[in-house]
């Protein structure tokens, strides 16, 4: 972790991102980048001299961009742009995410197609390491023009503006960056635009808040396989040739899964021969397709979005030979669909989920198990209140889930008239995982205990050793007491990646 993270605008990879993000990995400037980089700003400072005229860089923006701007107006136009633009409200971003949009906006300014000086991607990289993090807030973008809002209180920090996060204090920035011998940086013609065009905070919430739903979908085989054992239900469904017959890489991924997660268990081998049942529920005997079809819409999500860390997403771009075009790139629609399609697919995890949980709970369904799972029942409510308590999280996902990518809200006088709504995509989404975690750890405290129950016989191997990793969080319920601590707890491992093992 210790060598730097080089950047040349190349696409990064979930892996990378987390590395920086949150395990505070440094960077560095690529040097191939520099020439790049350098050639596309002496076209920005080529046309200036010559009088030329190009959006944003000598001109208005938006509503505003026939509007020319005389030579001598040039830094305070992006001044201006970056000030009058960061009016983001609501709670600051968590400090990952503010590193996650400090390295990606680095990343793609340094691809050279973006007419900023080199000094300036190395003061994103220098805030980067010396953790300079802008105080950010979270609601603001429409994810038109880029995320203007977010990426403008950034580049306030740039200027020496605004407030950063640095020591674990909000400080002024102008004060951070002293301490750490860097001058407040002037910004010069196109830098302010450049820095603000750009889907850099859909990416960076959007990117993190898939990286924990990837894990999510992945360990829901093992509480899914837990509650199955504990039910006594049959892994026939997940027979190698059905799902070869129906070859989604998803479903075939989860039911190899699944089939290597119920090996060697005493419990199928107690009922195999006299189990009155001839199939089980949908919840657990379709776990391969629909855990599997989450897979592969969180696969689609994962390819867009790790392309969109490589991306030119400013306007106008500068390309070498000196053509400055104007475009779209800036548009938030890749992400806001695909982040969307990730939130009805962690939404139907939940799902399933639940009804697994009811299952395990539910007297009249739970193969012989007591209600609710408790030893003393009516004396005790055992998990009646811990199904309940993943009902409502399900149910506000499901509120979420709506997408955010159907709505449309015409802004800046209407040249702006038609938006992405891609950061909020991104933020509900985010949340959305958060409830999943949750409800997978419910699921999983269902299960473990549910397989007491069903002692001494053993249940398959690895869930035997999933089974004692849970303990190491969440001891058995021999009497009624308080679980939100042991929900959260569970949830709060899962996410740190301690149950990665059984991924």
């Amino acid at each position: 972790m210790s060598d730097p993270l080089l950047l040349n605008g190349q696409p990064l990879v979930l892996d990378q991102l987390l590395d920086v993000a949150l395990h505070g990995r440094p960077v560095s400037l690529a040097p191939e980048a520099l020439p790049r980089i350098r050639a596309s700003r002496a076209v920005v400072d080529a046309l200036l001299a010559g009088g030329g005229t190009a959006y944003g860089i000598n001109t208005g923006f938006g509503k505003l961009s026939d509007v020319r701007i005389e030579s001598g107006q040039v830094q305070a136009l992006q001044r201006n742009l970056v000030r009058s633009h960061a009016c983001g409200i609501g709670e600051p971003l968590p400090e990952h995410a503010v590193r996650a949009m400090l390295l990606l906006r680095a990343n793609v300014l340094s691809k050279g197609f973006s007419g900023v000086r080199v000094e300036l991607v190395e003061r994103l990289v220098a805030m980067l390491n010396r953790r300079i993090h802008p105080v950010i807030p979270s609601r603001g973008s429409v994810g038109a023009s880029g995320d203007l809002a977010p990426l403008a209180h950034l580049a306030l920090a740039v200027m020496g503006e605004g407030m950063v996060c640095f020591d674990d204090r909000h400080v002024p920035a102008a004060m951070a960056l002293l301490q750490c011998g860097l001058p407040p940086l002037a910004l010069e013609a196109k830098e302010g635009l450049a820095l603000l065009n750009g889907t850099q905070a859909i990416t960076a919430v959007g990117g993190l808040a898939l990286a924990r739903a990837l894990r999510v979908v992945e360990l829901s085989d093992l509480a899914g396989a837990m509650t199955l054992e504990a039910l006594r239900g049959t892994p026939t469904p997940f027979d190698e040739r059905i799902h070869n017959a129906r070859p989604h890489p998803g479903q075939i991924a989860a039911a190899a899964h699944l089939r290597a997660l119920l090996a060697g268990s005493e419990i199928r081998e107690s009922h195999r021969d006299n189990d009155p049942r001839v199939q089980d529920a949908y919840s657990l005997r379709c776990m391969p397709q629909v855990h599997g079809a989450a897979r592969d819409a969180l696969a689609y999500a994962r390819s867009t979005l790790e392309t969109e860390t490589g991306s030119a997403t400013d306007n106008p771009l500068v390309f070498p030979g000196g053509e400055i075009l104007s475009g779209g790139n800036f548009h938030g629609a890749p992400l806001a669909l695909v982040l969307d399609a990730a939130a009805i697919a962690m939404t139907t995890m939940m799902a399933i989920a639940e009804r697994r949980i009811d299952r395990l709970v539910n007297p009249d369904i739970n193969e012989g198990l007591p209600p609710f799972l408790s030893h003393t029942p009516g004396v005790s409510s055992g998990l009646m209140i811990a199904h309940i308590a993943a009902a409502a999280l399900l149910n506000e996902a499901k509120v979420l889930a709506h997408p955010a990518s159907a709505d449309s809200v015409p802004t800046s006088g209407g040249k702006e008239d038609h938006v992405s709504m891609g950061m909020t995509a991104a933020l509900k989404f985010d949340q959305i995982v958060a409830n999943a975690e949750k409800v997978l750890a419910i699921e999983l405290i269902c299960a473990a205990q549910g397989l007491e129950f069903r002692k001494p016989l053993k249940p398959a191997l690895r869930l035997g050793d999933a089974l004692a990793h849970i303990r190491q969080f969440v001891r058995p319920l021999q009497q009624d007491r308080v679980l939100s601590g042991d929900i959260e707890s569970l949830a709060a491992a899962v996410q740190r990646g301690q149950f990665d093992p059984w991924r």
